[in-house]
């Protein structure tokens, strides 16, 4: 039996903890990866994951939004046989969640992306390969065949159609282009915590390394003996630098002059789904849907590209409103189940994941991201049948509220006529 199977296995109820592994035993939530991973990782690299741009204050504004709603249950509803299954882009998912693209992810876990990918297909949802993933995609895709691809544009347009012609010969069926990054950030988190990108080999960096065998030897060397300097592999079609290379920074610029009609051009070239991500403003929404996006990812990058900008989840609404008909993600912040059902009834279609799959991939590799998913989808089911609803399709607004006093007309009155109840006797 999988960690999936045996943490959470389609019973609605409290956990039982003595089915999960040993290793696991301190980790209840996916707010515990976290706490691990800092215990196991090297400060400059969990600072990388962990921070945000500038103040953070996007970051923790993302995951504040969440506390803004509250749930209004309906109680008596039906609720046997409550599942977490959900349908987007014509594929029927085990969970409405996706683990979000993320890079440097083999830094932290010994070929983590593929654990990623292995721990997603066990559990079919889908996995979102990063543009800036040190492990080919080709070898990800075989690992998943369903796989997403996440791509930073190349800046001119030879390499971009180089690199789309890579994803398609991959097996590539959806493309997520992300549209939020048009220069860079500033990360000064990444500089206090010791990370440098390029990677510069430090004392601190081989102290922190020493001092934390685990994945001194776990990750680290045994990547370096067996596969050699990690390289930036999905950026373009060919193999990018490696990580230690000066040339690191100046192969993520030049995407500045990037318009809608460039978009235009993707959609001209790329035959599969293609998914926007990155979207904040109802308008670009609409025009994005006007330009041929088959989905769209309401997100602030994680909080790490600018800061001070409005939290996803309270311009989802606004984002719906202007595309009712088109599929969305959002992406930011989310921690439990709770969370996730909440941006659910607020217009999501699915949500995205990213840190604690990075943190979980680790810990525990493969098994570590089993077990991370195990723990979200649970909570997720049991929302739900709390809630008083059977399937994410049966979610609607009204189901969570602004907290605070609640005005007179904010709650929907619904009249059953069909069958009333009678008293007894009648």
């Amino acid at each position: 039996m999988t960690v999936a199977a045996a943490a959470d296995s389609g019973r609605i109820g409290r956990r039982n903890l003595g089915a999960v592994p040993r290793r696991f035993r301190s980790i209840l939530s996916l707010a515990d990866f976290e706490s691990a991973a800092r215990r196991r990782l090297p400060r400059p690299l969990f600072g990388y994951v962990v921070g945000g741009v500038e103040e953070e204050r996007s970051l923790g504004g993302a995951a504040a939004a969440y506390d803004d709603y509250v749930f209004l249950p309906r109680y008596f509803a039906g609720v046997a046989g409550v599942t977490s299954e959900t349908e987007l882009l014509g594929t029927r998912w085990q969970a409405p969640f996706a683990i979000a693209p993320m890079g440097l992810c083999a830094m932290n876990g010994y070929r983590a992306d593929l654990a990623l990918a292995s721990a997603a297909r066990r559990n079919a949802i889908p996995m979102v390969i990063s543009g800036s993933s040190l492990i080919p995609l080709e070898e990800i895709m075989q690992a998943y065949p369903l796989a997403w691809f996440q791509a930073y544009l190349p800046p001119t347009p030879d390499r971009l159609r180089a690199l789309l012609d890579r994803a398609r010969a991959a097996g590539v069926e959806t493309l997520v282009v992300t549209v939020d990054s048009p220069v860079g950030s500033n990360r000064e988190n990444n500089l206090r915590s010791g990370f440098s990108s390029p990677l510069r080999p430090s004392l601190r960096l081989a102290w922190d390394g020493i001092v934390r065998p685990r994945w001194l030897f776990g990750t680290f060397l045994r990547t370096v003996l067996r596969h050699g300097i990690p390289h930036f592999e999905n950026l373009y079609a060919e193999r990018s630098v490696p990580i230690i290379s000066r040339s690191v920074q100046r192969e993520f610029g030049g995407r500045a002059h990037f318009a809608w009609e460039h978009f235009a051009e993707i959609r001209r070239q790329w035959r599969g789904r293609l998914v926007v991500k990155g979207i904040l403003h109802p308008d670009d929404a609409a025009r994005a849907a006007a330009a041929g996006a088959d989905a769209l990812v309401v997100s602030n990058h994680g909080g790490r590209q600018l800061d001070s900008v409005v939290a996803p989840l309270h311009v989802l609404p606004r984002v719906r409103e202007a595309v009712p008909d088109l599929p969305l993600l959002l992406d930011g912040g989310i921690r439990r189940g709770t969370q996730a059902v909440k941006a659910l009834a607020l217009g999501a279609d699915f949500v995205l994941v990213g840190r604690p799959f990075n943190y979980a991939a680790a810990i525990g590799g493969e098994e570590g991201a089993d077990y991370a998913i195990s723990i979200l989808k649970g909570e997720i089911v049991r929302t739900l049948a709390q809630v008083g609803v059977r399937r994410v399709s049966e979610l609607e607004p009204g189901r969570v509220l602004l907290r605070g006093p609640v005005p007179p007309d904010a709650i929907a009155r619904e009249t059953r006529d069909e069958h009333p109840v009678q008293p007894d006797g009648q």
